[in-house]
């Protein structure tokens, strides 16, 4: 007799967890409408059975003890959303051992070990999807494996965390702090007690190792993303910017030139008329390069219960459509490609750099000649009186350098005695690179 309800364990119940079952519970007939099956939470795996929680399941019960969801026959599919590398990861590959699909939010894990679970998925002939974890609720990792599976993917832009993205957007709208407006975000809740995975890049890096894996098929780690992040951006930093037709954002890139490919987090300013620059708070946004459609964008909320729980939902209508059909573990396709990785004099970009030097005669041509030497021409400067009078800063704009020679430059800048400090350097994207 064919399958009529598919069972769920859900591991874990905060406020993703919450927000999937709301959204089950809420929606049978539509689900049921869409995939010829119900859908039914069995057991949720919480630590405290006792504490009190703002929604109450209708069909499923709670347990402290993981087996009664991985062990059971009963239950088809593991939805995860506890989050962290370990218990999470030995929960899933138990799960696919057991012929089980999962469904699971979890970046961190999938950017460290995608590659073994999904090769797990596929020895087991089981379904692993992971639309939550990158960027809440816009449906940009389906889109790379479906969407563009017929064109190749060159480059792939985005803003991929909300906290960030939040606090670069009031620093530029209302020209505050960084250490203000981070306490903002922390009493509004965007931001952690501890924000440092958030403004270190860490979050978004770890993001970025998932999209450019699916982008271009290669086993992304998250040692191979160059991370920088905006606890050095100032208020300076962005006014600058702006006089110069630019605003300032965490963007993670990944670009494959060939066969061999760049990813990175890193402050970046791109033109105010680029898509990107509009993209303000908590909103993420993935800019995506193809050969044959050329540019497209994705973008939409990039956290909160209900955006993120619709896209665990999401992937779990394709599970149960690909149960209905017969069709599971075709779709998870590991990294099948060689990773070849740019050397830093591979990695082309424009740079912002601000130093303060002295204000006498001869300085800009000196530091004009130093970048010449590197062939580093300018694109755009403005020089300000800085401090007491004494002194100037120069606000440059480079045109397309390497990663090595301009790190070459900052670090001969920092030796002349006319440089008195290298205020920033920043990566300049969204234009040509000439």
């Amino acid at each position: 007799m064919e399958k009529q309800v598919v069972k769920l364990g859900l591991m874990g119940f905060g406020t993703v967890g919450t927000g999937v079952v709301r959204i089950i519970q809420a929606h049978q007939e539509d689900l049921q409408k869409q995939t010829g099956m119900g859908i039914e939470v069995k057991r949720i795996l919480v630590q405290d059975i006792e504490k009190k929680r703002n929604l109450k399941p209708i069909t499923a019960t709670l347990t402290t003890d993981p087996s009664d969801l991985l062990d059971d026959p009963e239950i088809d599919v593991i939805v995860e959303v506890i989050g962290g590398i370990s218990p999470a990861k030995e929960y899933i590959l138990r799960a696919l051992e057991n012929g089980k699909h999962v469904v699971t939010a979890n970046k961190d894990l999938m950017a460290l070990h995608g590659a073994e679970i999904l090769n797990k998925a596929q020895e087991k002939g089981c379904d692993v999807f992971y639309e939550a974890s990158v960027a809440g609720g816009i449906p940009i990792l389906r889109a790379l494996v479906e969407g563009f599976s017929s064109d190749r993917i060159t480059k792939l832009m985005g803003i991929v965390n909300g906290t960030t993205n939040y606090i670069l957007s009031k620093m530029s709208q209302e020209g505050a702090d960084y250490a203000d407006v981070l306490k903002e975000a922390q009493a509004l809740g965007y931001a952690e007690a501890d924000p440092t995975s958030d403004v270190e890049g860490f979050d978004a890096a770890r993001k970025m190792a998932i999209l450019a894996t699916l982008g271009f098929h290669v086993p992304v780690k998250l040692e191979d993303v160059d991370v920088k992040g905006i606890s050095s951006v100032t208020k300076e930093d962005i006014a600058y910017g702006k006089q110069l037709g630019y605003e300032v954002k965490l963007l993670g890139l990944a670009r494959r030139d060939g066969e061999a490919i760049e990813v990175s987090v890193q402050p970046t300013l791109i033109p105010k008329s680029h898509p990107l620059a509009s993209v303000n708070g908590v909103f993420n946004a993935v800019y995506v390069y193809g050969e044959a459609v050329g540019e497209t964008m994705f973008y939409g909320p990039g956290a909160g219960e209900l955006p993120t729980a619709t896209a665990v939902v999401s992937d779990l209508v394709t599970v149960v459509k690909n149960m209905k059909l017969g069709v599971n573990g075709r779709g998870a396709v590991a990294p099948y490609k060689e990773k070849i990785l740019k050397d830093d004099s591979q990695k082309l970009s424009k740079y912002f750099l601000r130093i303060v030097v002295a204000d006498k005669r001869g300085v800009l041509a000196q530091i004009t000649q130093l970048l010449a030497d590197k062939n580093i021409s300018l694109e755009q400067v403005i020089q300000q009186p800085y401090d007491n009078g004494n002194q100037a800063e120069l606000i440059m704009v480079t045109h397309s350098a390497s990663k090595k020679d301009m790190e070459d430059v900052v670090e001969y800048l920092q030796q002349l005695d006319i440089i008195s400090e290298i205020k920033s350097c920043y990566r300049v994207e969204g234009g040509n690179r000439s």
